[in-house]
């Protein structure tokens, strides 16, 4: 059976609908903005989240367009058939009566100032040109045809460009007799590259001079639409905008445009014939509230159905994990004191943390504490919001991972990030300790090791195995072997060196039920080893010594004994 294709990777709205792409319809969100009237609305949303789509479909609703030969555009047909149109004449007058300036200002995260404004000078340029039909306009004097060649050119300053906007609605307006709509999408993304990078403050003073040109006391502006991923600190970006309206997931307006909610997610598995498939894709990309909204990462689900169309019993995969680097995670652990880590402990094995959340942050902020920290990664949807209170005049909200496919993302990290760690101990103080038959220096160098790591599983006889195994792999020129046959039983583990002359080592491990039975379980664990005869493969193999320890767990400490 024929299927519409699925939109991966599709941002422009008229592709998608031209070329009969699968659309999930959000276009009421159009109704919902002309209904609340705000002339400068700011959409913050996590990456890959659908704010691309959205700014795309505004541009095609709203545009009185023309192609770049200055031809008249239609596109009221891309519409037909959607939720919009049955909305009424009210909002479909609308359709195709505005000049729309549109663009994105992801090109401007570079690696210095000088290339980040070339870049968004070009942009901004580009804009220039797909309205380069006015310069037919007998409303416009030649100066200003002048300057907007000039822009369009790239001939200007950078500096200059700090009020390229605000000249282009002019000239717009007079050419049209119109007021304009203004989208500007991924705002922040130059600002995160300039703080990664060094130029911050430039690249907010220029940022700022743009929107504030173009967004305050702007007479030929109809309305403005902004979207990103962090809501930037008012004062820092958007001083004396008294007309800006913020919307972000603690709003309760347009929670369910920005993701798919479980109703669309329902018809898409339908759809596709996958309805068997939808427990599975609800535990992996469910969870996440925007307002009293409960929606699904739009991104991964589209690439889940896409997989599993073509092979139905594919894994599940942490696809938005593969859209960044995801850097934060682990900014998040290298910051980690032991409450922290107690409290990724505590997310990760599926329970709540409760933070102040504010949404006032600038970039250079975000990494000054830890509170700002959980606060940036809140917003940026690696958690979800269970419950809030307010108090003190500060909102606090109840947070946890939301689905599978994050928790993946904290597991992956947290791996490398320890791996890391080891690699920069040095375990031949270990190592050392073990070859002396030193049971309380093994046995302080293992709970370091332990109170290091971040576990994410509860703590079992398995996770103390894979963790210590893990770390005497390294162990000079021995052979480490786990749950080997040995005896009467399978011993935990045991080490032994390639010439029969030199120590072999046996482990067999305990986990404790409360500290005070930790003295008493190593012991018994020494004597399992000679009841059940672990020793017996090393003895048979020729090995002269063998050294046996016995070591107990409870929680993040251990007990050794050796003989």
């Amino acid at each position: 059976m024929d299927f519409y294709p699925l939109p991966i990777g599709y941002e422009n709205f008229e592709k998608l609908i031209s070329e009969d792409y699968y659309y999930v319809d959000k276009t009421l969100f159009i109704k919902e903005l002309l209904d609340n009237k705000t002339m400068v609305n700011l959409f913050t949303r996590p990456r890959r989240f659908g704010k691309t789509l959205t700014l795309s479909m505004l541009k095609y609703f709203f545009e009185d367009g023309y192609d770049l030969r200055g031809n008249k555009e239609d596109y009221k047909h891309l519409f037909d058939g959607m939720k919009i149109m049955e909305a009424g004449e009210r909002y479909t007058k609308h359709m195709g009566k505005y000049p729309v300036i549109s663009l994105t200002l992801k090109s401007g995260k570079q690696s210095t100032l000088e290339s980040s404004m070339k870049l968004l000078r070009r942009t901004l340029a580009n804009e220039f040109r797909r309205h380069r039909y006015i310069l037919k306009s007998e409303y416009l004097m030649e100066d200003e045809k002048e300057t907007f060649m000039k822009y369009l050119r790239e001939e200007l300053e950078p500096y200059e460009y700090k009020d390229s906007l605000n000249f282009l609605c002019m000239c717009l307006k007079m050419a049209t007799g119109k007021d304009v709509i203004v989208l500007l999408d991924e705002y922040d993304v130059p600002l995160e590259g300039a703080y990664e990078y060094g130029f911050y403050k430039e690249m907010v003073d220029f940022i700022r001079e743009l929107f504030g040109s173009t967004l305050k006391t702007n007479d030929n502006l109809y309305f403005a639409v902004i979207t990103g991923c962090l809501r930037i600190s008012k004062e820092s970006i958007f001083t004396g905008l008294n007309n800006l309206d913020i919307n972000s997931i603690m709003s309760v307006n347009y929670g369910e445009y920005f993701g798919f909610t479980d109703e669309e997610v329902q018809k898409i598995c339908a759809d596709y014939h996958l309805e068997h498939k939808y427990e599975e894709l609800k535990e992996w990309y469910n969870g996440y509230y925007f307002g009293e909204a409960n929606v699904y990462n739009p991104w991964s689900t589209i690439k889940y159905i896409k997989d599993h169309m073509f092979k139905e019993d594919a894994f599940p995969v942490s696809y938005w994990a593969n859209t960044s680097s995801n850097s934060i995670v682990r900014t998040l652990i290298d910051m980690a004191d032991r409450e922290v880590k107690d409290e990724i402990e505590l997310l990760i094995a599926g329970g709540t943390i409760e933070k102040p959340v504010h949404e006032d942050i600038t970039y250079d902020e975000v990494y000054e504490n830890m509170d700002n920290l959980w606060n940036f990664m809140f917003f940026a949807g690696y958690f979800k919001k269970i419950s809030e209170r307010f108090e003190n005049r500060t909102c606090y909200v109840t947070m946890t991972i939301p689905n599978q496919e994050v928790l993946y993302i904290f597991e992956n990290k947290i791996r490398t990030w320890f791996d890391a760690q080891l690699k920069k101990r040095d375990a031949k103080k270990l190592f050392d300790a073990i070859a002396d038959k030193n049971a309380e220096v093994v046995k302080e160098e293992i709970t370091y090791m332990l109170n290091l790591y971040i576990s994410f599983h509860d703590y079992y006889e398995n996770f103390y195995h894979g963790f210590l195994s893990g770390i005497l792999y390294g162990m000079g020129d021995y052979v480490v072997k786990s749950n080997r046959e040995s005896g009467n039983g399978r011993t935990d583990l045991w080490m032994k060196p390639v010439s029969i002359f030199q120590p072999a080592y046996i482990f067999e491990f305990k986990m404790s039920k409360s500290a005070d039975k930790m003295v008493a379980d190593a012991e018994k664990a020494l004597i399992q080893i000679h009841d059940k005869k672990y020793d017996m493969e090393l003895i048979n193999a020729g090995y002269q010594t063998i050294v046996r320890y016995g070591v107990s767990f409870f929680g993040k400490d251990c007990y050794v004994v050796v003989e």
